[in-house]
């Protein structure tokens, strides 16, 4: 359907006259005329009749009218949707309480303004080709996996190196440390479920745990968060990593330890990627605040994996 046509009908509807509608739009009466007929060919039916004192609506033209001006208003949203500086900024932030997600808020607070929208995307193939096709913005990853360079229509720089803690349950044998080396985790057994191979997660711990022998464990089915704390918290031998800006929320009577890792503290490192020719003027934006809010990569005391270059 010629959604010019379509408009042209609005008008005449909105005029009353065949005339008005022409000078509004800034065409001829006789392309006002052209368009009307053409759209009434095409529905099947006469949408108005001339009338002295110009042009009223027909039954059909009445019915036809409110499903008209929808389909203008879905056609401005869909243009809307594209246009440089009008569609909201998409970004992929993993998970809901991880550092990303805790990065745009803080974004968000500081430009309300921008519209956003926050999705969260599982594997980095996912996202990288959602960045790629423009179904989003930018992601944040840990990228330049061993063996898995980035194409070279993307970019990425890295944004935050968040720190490991190990959450334990109030029974754990390190449950009253204040600290804890990561040569003392030695031997104690590591939960995480959900660890998926070939992620950048899981290329993440291989290496942390070729570098320090420690015991991580995968097994058995990741029901969430919320299960994950239940079971630390009911079981003495376990315990598990959680980055230092995640956000949790746990039942008081589980008593839960977060205890900082040291002597080095492995770091997660966050970064964020877009496609080079992106044009859209909320990314500069945000990329901006992310390199001032942002800082202490490679500080001394810190290990991450070989393959992440350092900043």
């Amino acid at each position: 359907m010629d959604l010019g046509a379509v408009h042209t009908f609005v008008a005449v509807a909105e005029a009353g006259q065949f005339q008005k509608a022409a000078a509004d739009l800034s065409i001829t009466q006789q392309a006002v005329s052209k368009r009307v007929a053409a759209l009434e060919r095409e529905l099947g039916v006469r949408l108005f009749t001339r009338v002295p004192r110009g042009a009223e609506l027909t039954i059909d033209g009445r019915a036809f009218l409110p499903h008209a001006r929808e389909l203008l208003r879905v056609a401005e949203r869909a243009v809307a949707s594209v246009r440089a500086g009008r569609r909201p900024l998409r970004v992929d932030v993993i998970n809901s309480r991880g550092a990303a997600s805790g990065l745009m808020r803080g974004f968000h607070r500081a430009y309300p303004e921008i519209d956003l929208d926050v999705l969260m995307l599982v594997e980095i193939e996912t996202a990288v080709a959602a960045v790629r096709s423009g179904a989003i913005d930018a992601s944040f990853r840990a990228v330049a996996m061993p063996g898995r360079p980035l194409p070279e229509d993307l970019e990425s720089v890295r944004v935050v190196d968040e720190p490991l803690q190990l959450l334990t349950g109030p029974a754990h044998a390190l449950a009253d440390v204040r600290s804890v080396t990561v040569a003392q985790l030695a031997g104690h057994r590591i939960w995480m479920p959900g660890i998926t191979p070939g992620t950048e997660w899981a290329a993440y711990y291989d290496d942390l745990v070729a570098e320090f022998g420690l015991t991580i464990e995968a097994t058995g089915p990741n029901f969430g968060s919320d299960a994950l704390l239940d079971t630390i918290a009911d079981t003495p031998g376990l315990a598990t990593f959680m980055g230092g800006h995640t956000r949790l929320i746990w039942p008081a009577g589980h008593g839960l330890r977060r205890i900082p890792v040291t002597d080095p503290t492995p770091v997660y490192p966050h970064s964020l990627i877009w496609r080079r020719d992106n044009p859209h003027p909320a990314l500069a934006t945000l990329r901006a605040h992310l390199a001032a809010a942002t800082a202490g990569h490679d500080a001394a005391g810190t290990w991450r994996p070989r393959w992440v270059a350092p900043h």
